[in-house]
């Protein structure tokens, strides 16, 4: 058992996955064909011990609710453990005012009623596997106050954009949290996984209230790392940040290849999601899949190269889906062709033979569509 609270965070204005994002919460988003978003961190959770969690939404619950239900199929200790879901109770003027430190506030009385000493928070729109447990005995060992996970990288100019860059000393002693403008190739980038106390996080909380209304966590530290001991957390494992719809795609794509997958997917570290009970995938004679993730309760009569198939999703007989995303239960009719394109839930795409997004900027169907 982790000696912690596990708390899921919704993501900030840096997130925004245009078109997904007008039917649910970044953490609902479907992901490889059989997961959603808020799989992976509270995944992570419960392989590292903790059993109890809370996942914090901004608006749009329903989805979440829907998926995450109980609990139960992300192996939470029935008895001690539990999922929670929370958000701000009063409606803000603006979006502005609707930030993880007004949700945070609004259930204080949760966090203060959670019976454990440390604080473990995660966001809702990184992808990355990696043991909590471990990270907190180090941040324990280290006597900081706070430790933030970070991961260098050397593509800053094009990806990772509006996420935010820690600047570390020799030591890595956290100076200043600044946002990636693209301006460099190399940099720091926080994962925005947070390990602090309880207590000291309650005291930020309340410390932000009262130093700005449109604060959020991030804000507070990055203006208390100069009076705090906050230390940076070098992670090297896959880090995909969904920060839009090209990040969305080319996560997806990346997690196609089997060698990668396997920094996210290991044996010993199990990815939860609710399962459907549904038959296996169906492939006739006329269908070709080369390099692709295909999920069950498929019929596939086509040809899918380079793709991702959600569950449920039919693809007629001359059809040809080339580097895509296609959600659950779409149809993709005889003859189309697809080719760097994402189609969300439960579209049809029969009338119109050829759909072509551009590399790098992936064509949006939308859910329910019909094409």
């Amino acid at each position: 058992m982790c000696n912690a609270l596990g708390i899921v965070t919704f993501p900030g204005a840096n997130v925004q996955v245009n078109g997904l994002e007008e039917y649910r919460p970044v953490g609902a988003f479907s992901f490889l064909g059989r997961y959603r978003m808020l799989d992976f961190p509270i995944s992570n959770m419960t392989n590292s011990g903790i059993e109890q969690i809370q996942v914090y939404l901004k608006e749009k619950p329903r989805s979440v609710i829907e998926h995450l239900g109980t609990g139960r199929h992300y192996n939470i200790n029935s008895k001690r453990g539990g999922l929670r879901i929370l958000y701000g109770e009063n409606k803000p003027e603006s979006s502005f005012y609707n930030h993880d430190i007004a949700s945070f506030k609004a259930n204080l009385s949760y966090i203060e009623g959670a019976n454990f000493q440390y604080v473990i928070l995660a966001p809702s729109y990184m992808v990355y596997s990696m043991d909590y447990d471990k990270l907190l005995n180090e941040h324990i060992e280290s006597g900081a106050d706070v430790t933030v996970v970070y991961k260098s990288v050397d593509n800053a100019k094009t990806n990772f954009i509006n996420c935010d860059t820690l600047n570390l000393n020799k030591q890595r002693g956290v100076l200043s949290i600044d946002k990636n403008r693209g301006n460099y190739k190399a940099r720091n980038i926080s994962m925005e996984t947070y390990v602090l106390s309880k207590e000291l996080f309650i005291d930020l909380i309340q410390k932000a209230v009262k130093t700005s209304s449109l604060y959020w966590f991030r804000d507070i530290l990055n203006d208390e790392c100069s009076e705090l001991d906050v230390r940076g957390y070098s992670f090297r494992g896959y880090l995909a940040a969904i920060t839009d719809l090209t990040a969305y795609y080319e996560a997806n794509m990346e997690l196609i290849n089997i060698d990668t997958a396997n920094q996210i997917f290991m044996e010993d570290w199990p990815i939860y999601t609710r399962t459907n009970d549904s038959a296996p995938t169906h492939y006739t004679d006329t269908s070709s899949v080369m390099h692709a993730v295909i999920s069950n309760g498929c019929r596939i009569e086509g040809t899918v190269e380079n793709s991702v198939i959600g569950r449920g999703c039919t693809i007629k007989a001359g059809a040809i889906v080339k580097n895509s995303v296609v959600l659950p239960g779409c149809y993709i009719g005889e003859d189309v062709i697809l080719d760097n394109v994402v189609v969300d839930k439960k579209a049809r795409i029969t009338r119109m033979k050829e759909v072509v997004g551009i590399c790098g900027s992936p064509a949006y169907v939308r859910r329910g569509d019909k094409i």
